[in-house]
């Protein structure tokens, strides 16, 4: 299953590390590997959380939280797609189908490569950006001149963790660093390489809608009138055409429907200990201090790349709500009223079902909207004050 030319090439790349791309070899070994390291990084987030529970400590505990948060999101993307792979499958033969039915339709070709040039931008800006902010997250820390041997206070690392070894040398404390680095950095591009490939099956949605937009505008014109069965053969394209980019919609929500339920609620959690840690930060007297200064840097870019994600989802979901509504208008400003009337009835059943929108759904609970981006961010607002009264 190859389709190189929706996907971008790094995204496809990344999803073959991770062992999520379809018809790759040892898969069941790529998915092992993966389990089994995020299993073990969890399990030494639990440890340190466990081993230094204390309300005097909030906020270590809340930088431990976010981390061990922010590796549960991608875990559970991994073992989403891992289950529902024939759902992607379908989606991917789905846009190599509609790369095919351009041969014949320049205006298919255009917006489809449109859109497609886009989402490549798209893609790489966000690996870009998660590079970036990986880098801003760990600078501070690998620039860190630890003393190892003082025992009377804890050595900084990237990620708040508890091993089950002393680090005791230089050696071991520079291993770890690197471990660490490595494993934030593969993490970022994984958290961007899901929203990458989110955001390109939605703008491909939105390229779909705008070929039909365009063949719904010529509906009427005096060329169709004049041969009934050009008519006939126009409407079935565009009926055809409308239930392949709802089928396309719904199996796109049923992908990552629950990675959005999954990222409304983290996300929350996520955004308010963030910014507990900034502004907790932010009061600190003497801001020279090594360690508030890097704390500082890594939660606002750890806090800039979690609302762009939760922003990510709720945007799409209003682009495909928008997109959609725009199909029933188009058929309702068509020059219906210079066909015949038995050709005209034809186009209710497109506006009846029109009416029934696209949507992307939080677990089927809740429906992704700027409103709903807009609830994230008061719902963590208000968290943020109960930690603050804790202090």
């Amino acid at each position: 299953m190859r389709s190189n030319r929706t996907i971008n090439r790094t995204v496809e790349l990344m999803l073959t590390m991770f062992g999520v791309w379809p018809g790759i070899s040892c898969v069941v070994l790529y998915r092992v590997f993966w389990m089994i390291t995020l299993a073990i990084n969890q399990f030494f987030h639990y440890s340190y959380f466990v081993t230094h529970f204390h309300f005097d400590n909030l906020f270590d505990l809340m930088d431990c939280l976010s981390s061990f948060l922010a590796h549960i999101k991608l875990t559970v993307k991994l073992i989403i797609f891992s289950l529902k792979q024939r759902k992607f499958i379908e989606i991917l033969t789905t846009m190599a189908q509609d790369w095919n039915d351009c041969d014949d339709d320049d205006i298919a070709l255009r917006e489809t490569a449109d859109k497609t040039k886009l989402s490549s931008r798209i893609c790489n800006g966000l690996i870009i950006l998660h590079t970036i902010a990986t880098f801003a997250y760990v600078i501070g820390i690998l620039l860190t001149n630890a003393d190892v041997t003082d025992r009377t206070v804890e050595l900084p690392l990237i990620m708040k963790m508890e091993y089950p070894f002393v680090i005791d040398t230089q050696r071991k404390y520079r291993l770890t660093l690197v471990t660490q680095f490595v494993f934030v950095m593969v993490y970022t591009w994984g958290a961007g390489l899901f929203n990458a490939l989110f955001l390109t099956l939605i703008l491909h949605v939105g390229s779909q809608i705008n070929i039909l937009l365009c063949w719904l505008s010529k509906l009427g014109s005096k060329d169709i009138e004049d041969k009934h069965d050009s008519f006939i053969t126009v409407t079935t394209k565009i009926i055809r055409k409308h239930q392949k980019i709802i089928n396309f919609s719904e199996n796109v929500e049923n992908l990552y429907s629950y990675i959005a339920l999954l990222h409304f609620t983290l996300n929350i959690v996520m955004i308010c200990s963030l910014a507990f840690l900034i502004v907790t930060v932010s009061k600190v007297i003497y801001i020279s201090n090594i360690k508030s200064t890097h704390s500082t840097i890594e939660s606002i870019a750890l806090y800039a790349i979690t609302n762009l994600e939760a922003f990510i989802f709720c945007f799409a979901g209003e682009y495909l709500n928008n997109k959609s509504k725009a199909i029933g208008n188009a058929v309702y400003n068509s020059t219906w009223y210079n066909m015949k009337a038995k050709d005209s009835r034809v186009l209710l059943f497109i506006i009846l079902r029109s009416q029934r929108q696209l949507k992307l759904t939080a677990g089927k609970m809740t429906v992704l909207s700027f409103e709903c981006f807009t609830n994230i961010m008061k719902a963590s607002g208000s968290y943020l004050s109960v930690l603050l009264a804790m202090k």
